[in-house]
């Protein structure tokens, strides 16, 4: 094969020696000047030398892309490298649906992953994996000056992907399934044994998906409007109870090197049937005199909340900051949901709460949840009081009894005292549930100020408590 000098190979010669550049020092800034060790590694970082290394150790490792020790990490058994394309295509998702641009995992000893690494280069649009499984000219050179050398060292770094030698294996530590293909549930040989592998090319652009919407701008931008009851041009995605597994225990490096890099978590998404997460779109208060009746504590992240912050209260952990920082994060993520409950309920037609189906909830929580409403012609008594009446209050008031209820069930000693802190959290000037009521009234005109506080005041003296 006639190998000639283009920017391309250039680029790929350039990416290897940066990588091997980048490795030796790495290795050299832990050790003092004078130390003998420093000409070893010097030496072994040697573009021919460590080449050779890699096409060595390369048979230490093996590319996936469904692999078994994420099932158990004590199984012993076959992992398989199938490009998806390949795959029989289904009506349901799969690996299959990945087509040509897939991530390919790498198990096998940790030490030799610095192979893959390398294999991991990119050069024109494509990794040198890709490149040198295409015969790539330019990745060749790349390699070796030497057409016979380069060739010997791409067949050794490609088999990453070929199937180790021997028969096909499971472990008993690996899962094992038999299925019925006859009609005789008695005969053993009308059974085949399955031993599902652990689909790990598939699960992560799954995990990349998930990471951008918990995490990525785009869809933060998206939960702020939600919250503030504002327009937005883009969609806000979510995973709704969702689980995360961890894979590897503290060494995920064990398991495979894309459950390193998601430093072994694996999203579990929620398996509830298409009726129950219907039913957790709609939480309008309907035929209610609060939303704290049903509604608000419908939702799964209200629930989880409430269950983490009783199992803190009821646990024996020491009442130190760290247990109190905890109680309020966790309460922080309720009001949170306030504010989400408040902002979702923003986008029905203005004036809602006139419908026969919400005539019992009561006055203020119309005006919080309603505040549109104001703005209709025929409406003027309704703006007024939004304005200028206490009912910021008497919701904190209804909120702080919620709670309370929630807590009594499982710590009786729970008291007036507890609802007016919940109550003046909920009310402080920090709370993103205070924040949301200061952009409303930005937003309508309203006067900034919110007689809460002294009114919460008067609320107690005159009842007594909360």
């Amino acid at each position: 094969m006639k190998i000639d000098g283009s920017e391309e190979n250039i680029s790929f010669r350039a990416a290897i020696d940066q990588f091997l550049k980048d490795r030796l020092q790495s290795k050299l800034d832990k050790l003092s000047p004078d130390d003998p060790k420093r000409q070893e590694l010097i030496a072994e970082h040697q573009r021919d030398i460590w080449l050779k290394s890699a096409a060595r150790r390369v048979k230490q490792i093996q590319a996936v892309t469904h692999s078994l020790k994420a099932i158990h990490s004590d199984a012993r058994g076959t992992n398989f490298y199938v490009e998806p394309s390949t795959l029989p295509a289904l009506n349901v998702l799969g690996s299959h649906a990945l087509g040509s641009r897939f991530a390919v995992d790498v198990v096998g000893n940790a030490a030799a992953l610095d192979v893959y690494k390398l294999l991991k280069l990119k050069a024109g649009g494509r990794n040198l994996l890709e490149a040198l499984i295409a015969s790539d000219a330019n990745a060749l050179q790349a390699l070796s000056d030497d057409p016979t050398e380069a060739q010997s060292l791409s067949d050794a770094l490609i088999s990453l992907t070929a199937p180790r030698a021997g028969v096909a294996s499971s472990h008993a530590h690996a899962k094992q399934m038999y299925w019925l293909t006859g009609d005789d549930a008695n005969d053993d040989t009308q059974y085949h044994l399955f031993a599902p592998l652990y689909p790990t090319s598939l699960v992560q652009p799954v995990y990349d998906d998930i990471q951008e919407t918990r995490f990525g701008e785009p869809n933060k931008a998206a939960r702020q409007a939600r919250r503030d009851g504002l327009a937005h041009d883009g969609e806000c995605r979510e995973y709704r109870d969702l689980a995360v597994q961890k894979l590897g225990g503290t060494q995920p490096q064990n398991v495979s090197q894309l459950t390193s890099e998601r430093r072994g978590v694996n999203y579990l998404l929620s398996s509830s049937p298409p009726a129950v997460w219907r039913s957790q779109r709609n939480y309008l208060p309907v035929n209610a005199e609060s939303i704290f009746d049903r509604s608000f504590e419908a939702r799964p992240d209200v629930r989880v909340a409430i269950r983490s912050l009783l199992n803190l209260m009821t646990s024996s952990r020491p009442n130190n900051k760290d247990t109190r920082e905890r109680a309020k994060d966790l309460r922080n993520i309720i009001f949170d949901e306030l504010v989400i409950y408040a902002g979702e309920l923003s986008f029905q037609p203005a004036g809602w709460t006139r419908e026969p189906s919400f005539k019992d909830l009561a006055e203020e929580e119309q005006l919080w949840l309603d505040p549109r409403r104001a703005e209709l012609p025929d409406e003027a008594e309704f703006a007024s009081r939004w304005q200028h009446v206490d009912w910021p209050a008497q919701v904190a008031r209804r909120f702080g009894n919620w709670l309370n209820d929630q807590i009594i069930r499982a710590l009786p000693t729970v008291g007036s005292n507890e609802s007016r802190v919940w109550v003046n959290e909920l009310l402080s000037e920090d709370s993103t549930w205070t924040q949301q009521l200061r952009r409303l009234r930005d937003q309508f005109d309203a006067p900034n100020y919110i007689p809460f506080r002294k009114t919460h005041d008067e609320l107690i003296a005159r009842r007594g408590h909360v």
